[in-house]
C-alpha cells in the first residue's frame, strides 16, 4: 500500500487549506493509499479526521517562532527542534509522496526541511495557495503593486503585514534563503501545483521558473453548494423583497474590498441592499444602514442559502489566487461580479458573471444591475451547469491522485 503525507499548519475544515487537505486524504484512502497529515500542534487542536495525524511542535515552539518573526523578520526559520523531530517522523512513515500545502504558519523551519527533502529521494507535490514561497516576506503583493520579488526583494512595503515584522526588514535575505532552500530540490522530484493560471504565470517569473508546473484548480462540495429555495433566509435576516448584493469573506480588509462596498452603498437605490458575511463586531460599526453585516457562519447550508437568494455575488478583491467564494456562489446559481484581480477572474465567463477593472466600484454596481435586468433565471441554470462541469471537488482531487500515481510510477 502506497503512503501519502500532507503538510499544512491548520487541520480544521473551516479553513480552505485544512478542508482541501482532509478531503484529498479521504479520496487517497478510497484509492488504496494510506494517508497521513502533518499539522501544527500549537495552532490547531485535534479535530475529527480520517487520516492518521502527525502533530508538529507545540504551543511554545509556535510562540517562539512568532516572536522571531515579529522581532527579526525570520518567518520560517525558527522551530528547528520541532522540524528535526518531524523529519524523524517522516523517516518512520516512509511516505511514497509528500504533498505540501503551506509551510508558513509558525511551525516548520523550511531550511532544515528542504535540506532533508532535497536528499531523501521522495517525490514532493507543492500546492501553491498564495505567493509566500517565492517572495522575501509577503503572501500577496498585488494591492501595493510590488514586483520586487522578481529581482530579489528588499525595502519591503508590506513588512508590517502578515507575517508581520515590527522593526527589521530582512526581505532581501529571506528571498535569498528561500531561493537557496527551495531550489535545492531536484527538478525531477518537485511538482509545483498552482491553483490558478495567474499564479503559475507569476511563478514562471520567479526562481521556480525551471520546475514542472501542473495547474489544479480547487474544488468545492457541489452537493452542499447548490440552488436553495431560501425564503427562510430572507425572513431570518429581514431582507424582504430587496435586491440583495452579497459579499463573503473569512476576514474583511481593504484588500478584500470592504472599503469598496462602503463606497458602493452610497450609490444604492432604495430597493437594493448589500449583505456582507464574515463581519466582526468592530467592523459592523463602520457599515451604513443599507449594508447588513452577518458574522462568519459555520452553517454551510445557511451560507448556501444566502448565495442562492442574492441577485449577484460581488467580489471586489484586490489580491487573490482562486477564491473559493466565487465557486460557491456560481454553484448556488448566482453570477459573480469581480475585479480583474489575479485568479479571481478564472471562474467567471460571459454566462457566470462580469469582470471589471480594479477600483471601479461604480461599474461593479452597474454590472450587478445588468444581471438583475436580464433576470436571475437566465443565469441560474447556466451557473449551476458550469459549476458541475468545473468545480466538483471529486474531479479536482482526482487530479491529485493521478499525479501521485504518475510520480510513484516514475520510481
Amino acid at each position: 500500500m502506497k503512503t501519502l503525507l500532507q503538510i499544512n499548519p491548520v487541520l480544521r475544515v473551516s479553513t480552505s487549506t485544512g478542508r482541501i487537505m482532509q478531503e484529498i486524504g479521504e479520496l487517497a484512502m478510497q484509492n488504496g493509499w494510506q494517508s497521513y497529515i502533518a499539522y501544527s500542534r500549537g495552532r490547531d487542536g485535534i479535530k475529527p479526521c480520517r487520516s492518521k495525524l502527525v502533530p508538529v511542535g507545540n504551543k511554545w515552539s509556535v510562540a517562539w517562532h512568532g516572536l522571531e518573526t515579529r522581532l527579526f523578520d525570520r518567518h520560517g526559520l525558527a522551530s528547528s527542534f520541532a522540524t528535526r523531530q518531524f523529519i524523524r517522523q517522516i523517516e518512520r512513515i516512509q511516505p511514497d509522496v509528500i504533498h505540501i500545502h503551506n509551510i508558513h504558519g509558525y511551525f516548520l523551519n523550511y531550511r532544515i526541511l528542504f535540506e532533508y527533502l532535497s536528499k531523501c529521494n521522495i517525490p514532493v507535490v507543492w500546492t501553491v495557495h498564495d505567493c509566500w514561497l517565492y517572495t522575501g516576506h509577503c503572501y500577496y503583493y498585488s494591492y501595493v503593486n510590488c514586483n520586487r520579488w522578481q529581482d530579489g526583494c528588499g525595502e519591503c512595503p508590506q513588512r508590517k503585514e502578515f507575517p508581520a515584522s515590527l522593526w527589521i526588514d530582512r526581505s532581501r535575505q529571506n528571498y535569498l534563503d528561500k531561493k537557496q532552500a527551495f531550489t535545492s530540490m531536484p527538478q525531477d522530484k518537485l511538482v509545483i501545483v498552482p491553483v490558478s493560471d495567474w499564479i503559475r504565470s507569476e511563478m514562471q517569473k520567479s526562481f521556480f521558473c525551471g520546475y514542472n508546473f501542473r495547474v489544479i484548480h480547487n474544488g468545492i462540495n457541489t452537493e452542499v453548494f447548490r440552488v436553495y429555495d431560501a425564503q427562510e433566509v430572507r425572513e431570518k435576516y429581514g431582507l424582504g423583497d430587496k435586491h440583495v448584493l452579497l459579499g463573503v469573506a473569512s476576514i474583511w480588509s481593504r484588500e478584500k474590498g470592504l472599503d469598496d462596498f462602503i463606497q458602493m452603498a452610497a450609490l444604492l437605490k432604495k430597493e437594493e441592499l448589500i449583505v456582507l458575511v464574515g463581519i466582526k463586531p468592530e467592523e459592523r460599526k463602520r457599515l451604513p444602514e443599507n449594508i447588513i453585516g452577518i458574522a462568519r457562519t459555520e452553517n454551510i447550508q445557511q451560507l448556501a442559502g444566502l448565495y442562492s437568494i442574492a441577485d449577484a455575488f460581488i467580489n471586489p478583491t484586490w489580491q487573490d489566487n482562486y477564491p473559493t467564494v466565487n465557486m460557491e456562489a456560481i454553484a448556488c446559481g448566482t453570477p459573480v461580479v469581480t475585479y480583474r484581480t489575479g485568479g479571481s477572474v478564472e471562474a467567471v465567463t460571459d454566462e457566470t458573471g462580469f469582470i471589471v477593472e480594479q477600483g471601479n466600484y461604480k461599474e461593479l454596481l452597474e454590472a450587478a444591475r445588468m444581471i438583475r435586468q436580464r433576470g436571475k433565471s437566465y443565469y441560474q441554470s447556466r451557473c449551476r451547469e458550469y459549476a458541475l462541469m468545473h468545480f466538483k471537488k471529486e474531479d479536482r482531487y482526482s487530479d491529485y491522485i493521478r499525479l501521485y500515481d504518475e510520480l510513484t510510477k516514475r520510481g
